[in-house]
């Protein structure tokens, strides 16, 4: 069972048996839609269930992997709105991927909510840190169990492919029924445990990692230490030591005769393969490792537009989790649209439209939660008092008051430390200001020309354009066009390139640029902040994106990639029958001269395991500017291509050699067990 073999260890945790129990907890959809609710974890250790009575007759489950969050008390706006306070303890929400609706729940006591939190909690970590090879296991066999419709363990001809369709590959009857003579060993007309195993086996084979393994394993079958150094140098293009290699086969050896004679088997490269260090991001720049004392306007910063919106523009819903949502993906720059209130509470929406409202005290609550691990810029529209005195008073120790005139604006790290001093003094801080006196790391201002603005302008002051102006003028602040209602972005490369820090998108929309926003943003530990490069920083910099004159910029590089094959591709349609028809496009984003994009030919019926040994070619002149995203489609003759999922990541960060790439779905979680495997080989250009 599925359960049993990643949950291994676990017979025994209190959690886990707690899970499995399950109990009863009041739903909460309204103020007069509050339902008793039974919840328990299925033995697959994966999937939960949930009726109205104990019993089994309907199937209302999810899957623990679509659980973005578990959160203790009356943190959502349904449990704020609908319940009291004097259950706060008792509360807890399940926040799901995508954008399905969140659970608010409330248990029977304190020490029960603490409980299903913690143990959810739990469960979520283990399933989180799962190899990718057992993400790979854990879907496999849940999709056996699925197969198995009569729950006896065994699979008949008819249910092996049944199987085959649940993992997204299409065979005809000929080839469906030699593979199931090939494993029924036992000649019973249905496979069982061994054989069913050695299916699996066989759907697994790598034949591509087998080949690669094979040229250097040297030492029967295995790998030796200095073998894998060998293969890290030439192929990945890394400095490997035989101390690296020893580190590895430690870690990732699975058997352990192998692992205590130094060896590395077949299992463990494949392993070691799926790790953090062999995929297609360089593992060192998942972490912060640019400069962070520079002043803000030195760096691009990730950038919402009328973030508290979940939809549309027009009559969409407000809400404190789009704040949270953009904050999570790394936003740094949200904005708050602040209008007068009943009982004068100030409120957020998109004034003039019939957006819903939320509290300006819940939406910086929510800010406060969630933002302060760097620096955090607001962009706050219309205001009055009670604004300040609620920011004040929920943000106290995190707001930055400038204690001194200053003639360059902060860095994003400046609020990090915490100073007895400084929260003494915005301890002090006088209301009657207004909030406008907070307002110090920028000042928007009307934009005059750039004769004036070079005259006039101070550091902090910064102009905001809608899309089509910033294209002609490609300054500071920039926001989409006004009449993208149905909330839509646009590319925000082209801005980019010409300097612009803050180019604000709509988070709450899946698309392609969407897709290149997260992935500027993916390095430097996503913390929101990327330095721009040095020429970009020069105010006497005769940098020009569309001319490339001769400078520092200029570094031509030739990216060779091959498309070898992918893995356990995710359906596009969930109906059994759909088959994804995959095909990979290689794009790049840029300067003019280096926007390209290719694609491989199409595979029929295959999105377990298609290959394609395809090989690309691009030049790329300003690296510095670039990303590379690669994209899946699902192949259409008579209509667009239907998106299966992608990766986008900046040219710098790309490692060579053989390399596995993550897919993310369109809202940027990541698909489990589903990538890609490449080959990257970076050259300077003659």
């Amino acid at each position: 069972r599925c359960g049993q073999r990643v949950m291994q260890g676990m017979e025994g945790d209190m959690d886990l048996q707690f899970l499995l129990q399950g109990g009863d907890l009041l739903k909460v959809r309204s103020s007069s839609w509050k339902k008793t609710r039974y919840f328990k974890l299925q033995e697959d250790c994966n999937t939960m269930w949930h009726e109205s009575k104990k019993t089994f007759k309907t199937n209302q489950t999810f899957s623990l992997a679509d659980i973005s969050a578990v959160r203790m008390g009356r943190q959502s706006e349904g449990l704020r709105k609908y319940t009291g306070e004097q259950v706060e303890g008792r509360c807890f929400s399940i926040i799901f991927k995508a954008r399905r609706k969140n659970l608010d729940l409330i248990a029977s006591s304190e020490e029960e909510a603490k409980q299903w939190v913690n143990s959810l909690q739990k469960m979520l970590s283990i399933i989180n840190n799962l190899t990718a090879q057992q993400k790979t296991e854990h879907w496999i066999v849940s999709c056996l169990r699925k197969a198995d419709k009569n729950e006896d363990d065994k699979l008949s001809q008819s249910e092996v492919k049944n199987f085959l369709r649940l993992i997204n590959i299409e065979v005809d009857d000929v080839y469906a029924e030699m593979l199931f003579k090939k494993c029924d060993k036992s000649k019973s007309g249905y496979l069982a445990g061994e054989e069913i195993r050695h299916f699996y086996d066989l759907l697994t084979h790598r034949e591509e990692i087998v080949v690669i393994f094979g040229e250097y394993a040297k030492t029967t079958g295995y790998m030796s230490p200095e073998n894998l150094v060998e293969f890290l140098m030439k192929e990945q293009r890394e400095k490997a030591t035989l101390a690296d290699a020893h580190q590895i086969i430690e870690k990732c050896e699975p058997d352990e005769n192998a692992k205590q004679k130094k060896l590395l088997s077949k299992d463990g490269f494949l392993m070691y393969m799926h790790s953090p260090d062999a995929l297609v991001l360089n593992s060192d720049h998942r972490e912060v490792y640019q400069d962070m004392s520079h002043p803000i306007n030195h760096y691009f910063i990730s950038s919402s537009h009328n973030t508290y919106l979940m939809e549309d523009q027009l009559q969409g819903p407000s809400s404190t989790e789009a704040y949270i949502r953009a904050l999570l993906k790394g936003c740094r720059c949200v904005e708050l649209d602040c209008w007068d209130g009943s009982d004068d509470e100030p409120v957020i929406y998109h004034g003039y439209t019939l957006t819903s409202t939320i509290l300006f005290k819940d939406a910086i609550q929510a800010i406060k939660e969630y933002a302060f691990k760097v620096c955090l810029v607001s962009s706050i529209i219309q205001y009055h008092k009670t604004s300040i005195s609620t920011l004040c008073t929920i943000c106290v120790f995190h707001l930055v008051i400038p204690r001194h005139p200053t003639t360059q604006l902060s860095s994003p790290w400046r609020t990090t430390a915490k100073e007895e001093n400084q929260s003494k003094q915005k301890k002090k801080l006088k209301m009657a200001k207004g909030l406008s006196d907070m307002v110090i790391y920028c000042k928007s201002v009307h934009f005059n020309g750039f004769e004036d603005a070079r005259k006039n302008l101070s550091f902090y002051e910064m102009s905001s354009f809608k899309e089509g102006k910033a294209l002609e003028l490609a300054e500071d602040r920039i926001y989409p066009a006004g009449i993208r209602t149905d909330s839509s972005n646009y590319n925000p490369v082209p801005l980019w390139n010409a300097g612009c820090q803050i180019v604000a998108l709509n988070f709450q929309t899946s698309c392609s640029d969407m897709d290149v926003n997260q992935g500027r943003f993916l390095v430097n530990g996503k913390s929101g902040y990327i330095l721009k490069p040095a020429y970009m920083r020069d105010r006497g910099s005769e940098f020009d994106p569309i001319t490339l004159t001769r400078g520092d910029w200029l570094k031509h590089k030739t990216l060779h990639v091959m498309v070898i094959s992918a893995q356990q591709l995710p359906k596009v349609n969930e109906k059994k029958s759909s088959i994804v028809d995959p095909l990979v496009k290689v794009q790049v984003y840029g300067v003019p001269d280096d926007v390209a994009e290719k694609e491989t030919n199409p595979i029929d019926n295959n999105g377990f395991n298609p290959t394609w040994n395809e090989n690309f070619q691009f030049d790329v002149y300003v690296p510095d500017l670039a990303l590379v995203r690669f994209a899946v489609e699902d192949y259409d003759t008579t209509s667009d291509n239907e998106f299966v999922g992608q990766f986008t990541l900046p040219f710098n960060s790309l490692k060579m050699g053989y390399r596995h790439v993550p897919l993310l779905n369109k809202n940027g979680d990541v698909v489990p067990s589903a990538g890609l495997f490449i080959h990257i080989m970076v050259l300077d250009a003659e």
